[in-house]
């Protein structure tokens, strides 16, 4: 922190904090075994994604909706009402997150994303479909920002990468469970004209069973303790980092820690007040208002317009590398691809589920030692160069796929590939990036904005994918592919390395810290005046080649 002064604090607490990676993530078992839980959300929705995509080439699907199925236009709003319904709901879910806490606000997106299942289970023409999936996206969308919000908020910050990770990774698990669940309920009752309902309502039905553990089993779990502190209970918030940590409550680095998160409370709240002084009531109008402000704040403030900036364009390009647009449509464009069949090209869908999950796991364990740009900025140019060079097969082969088997399966090959750099970079790390950007008075608000972003975006590309395959075919290569390629460059210049910091330090990077001298002075006093100064030393302008350790009180 630059002017008046600093508590370095943070030194010392990476002297005692642990080791990053599977190391790291063994000896905080007890947040690892949390987040494992939390993220069931991310199974859900990658379950979700991927499900609908095999069951749209179903036969008794098609029979039974055929007048959406077989236009190209309608078959978009099929795929893509779900990220609409997803768009809103994480829109609604940023103020319900700061207000109700996270884990209450993952029981309410389950209550709307079991209603949304019920729905679409028991339908008999398309109608009930297009309202049961925007009812389960408005659920989807919530758990898509509150899980990774819940896990960036209770981790440590050695493994925090790793276990908003996991949300990528249960994402990419239900996509590989999805396919495999669709290969095998395709064959109920025959593949062709006689195949039973059964074969594409029972997987849509299976979704319930880990929505209603998840939202059970939520209920036990803790608090975010960032959350906690945000509401004035101090007590219970030190006692979930002591819990968590499996470290007493006295210990240095959990107090280290805790007085961190209760220094930026302060400064964020001491700010509010001066910035608004005629919401500070605590009245519900004066709240809302508060909010509404806050949000505003977002544009207004420099620093916070560059956070929604790369949070926005990161989710932005994260869709249109093209993603969904393979998860979606992956059966029709392995059969473009000239996969005669069915059942193989769900056979071949099957093997981008466990190709992706599979890429993802290293994702988990190394994010937070070798960071996120490098991460970031080698999986859209191998995603890139994937879609390039299918562009440059479709063109040559498109109409003779028969007569070219090879290339054929070499296009095959390299959308498994594509899925692979997606698995360990875009898919995990944007999230990641995302969930750790904000400071804690607006972190609901920004995620949500940047979740908005990825569903917004979402909802485009699953709107536009059919008509564009079926119109400029290879062509939808060469876009998605220039687009990868730009999420690179953007990544690469315009966002900062974000590894290893604490939640608080990003005020850091991100130049919040010391745009004002009484800004910088007043942080300071909140330091000492919490106590934080004990684990440190502090360094001035005055005199700042000299550090004066001070030893934790007795």
């Amino acid at each position: 922190m630059a002017g008046g002064g600093v508590v370095q604090a943070t030194s010392r607490r990476r002297t005692l904090q642990g080791k990053s990676g599977w190391a790291g993530l063994v000896h905080n078992r007890k947040v690892f075994a949390i987040a494992v839980f939390a993220s069931l959300g991310g199974l859900l929705y990658g379950y979700n994604q991927g499900v609908f995509s095999s069951v749209l080439t179903m036969s008794n699907f098609d029979k039974t909706m055929a007048s959406s199925v077989n236009n190209s236009d309608l078959k978009g709003w099929l795929v893509s009402v779900l990220e609409l319904g997803a768009w809103l709901g994480v829109l609604c879910t940023g103020p319900l997150a700061d207000y109700l806490s996270r884990k209450y606000c993952i029981v309410m997106a389950v209550i709307v994303f079991c209603i949304g299942v019920i729905v679409q289970d028991t339908a008999f023409h398309p109608g009930s479909i297009y309202a049961g999936r925007f009812i389960t996206g408005w659920g989807v969308g919530s758990l898509s920002m509150v899980v990774p919000l819940y896990n960036a908020e209770l981790a440590p910050p050695e493994v925090r990468g790793s276990l908003v990770a996991l949300q990528q990774l249960a994402i990419t698990f239900g996509i590989m469970i999805s396919f495999w669940i669709d290969y095998g309920t395709n064959y109920i009752g025959g593949t062709g004209s006689t195949q039973s309902p059964v074969a594409w309502r029972l997987p849509i039905a299976l979704q319930l069973v880990p929505a209603i553990t998840l939202g059970v089993g939520i209920l036990f779990m803790p608090f975010s303790p960032r959350w906690l502190v945000n509401k004035g209970r101090d007590e219970e918030a030190l006692m979930v980092l002591s819990r968590a940590r499996s470290l007493p409550p006295n210990s240095e680095i959990i107090q280290i820690e805790f007085l961190e998160i209760k220094a930026q409370y302060l400064f964020e709240k001491e700010t509010a007040e001066i910035k608004f002084p005629q919401f500070q009531d605590g009245s519900f109008m004066s709240n809302v208002k508060l909010g509404l402000f806050e949000y505003w704040s977002l544009a207004r403030s420099k620093t916070l317009r560059r956070r929604v900036a790369i949070g926005t364009l990161t989710m932005f390009f994260q869709q249109w590398t093209g993603v969904n647009a393979v998860l979606y449509y992956a059966p029709s464009i392995f059969v473009s691809l000239g996969l005669v069949g069915n059942s193989n090209s769900l056979l071949a869908t099957g093997v981008v589920g466990i190709v992706m999950w599979a890429a993802t796991i290293p994702a988990v364990i190394w994010v937070d030692r070798i960071g996120r740009k490098p991460v970031l900025v080698s999986g859209a140019l191998i995603m890139a160069a994937c879609h390039l060079i299918i562009a440059v097969l479709t063109g040559l082969f498109q109409h003779t796929w028969l007569q070219h088997k090879a290339a054929g399966w070499a296009a095959c090959a390299l959308v498994w590939v594509f899925a692979a750099a997606f698995g360990y970079s875009w898919g995990p790390c944007s999230w990641i990036v995302v969930a750790e950007i904000w400071p804690l008075s607006v972190r609901g608000k920004g995620i949500s904005i940047a979740a908005s972003s990825n569903w917004m975006n979402n909802f485009i590309v699953g709107q536009v994918t059919p008509t564009m395959m079926e119109n400029i075919t290879f062509g939808t290569f060469v876009f998605f592919g220039s687009f990868s390629f730009l999420g690179a460059l953007f990544i690469l210049f315009f966002v900062p390395e974000t590894k290893g910091l604490t939640l608080e330090e990003m005020d850091n990077v991100f130049g919040s810290q010391g745009l004002a001298t009484a800004d910088n002075e007043r942080h300071l006093a909140i330091e000492q005046r919490i106590g934080l100064d004990q684990y440190g030393y502090i360094t001035s302008d005055a005199d700042s080649s000299e550090k004066q350790e001070v030893m934790m009180k007795a």
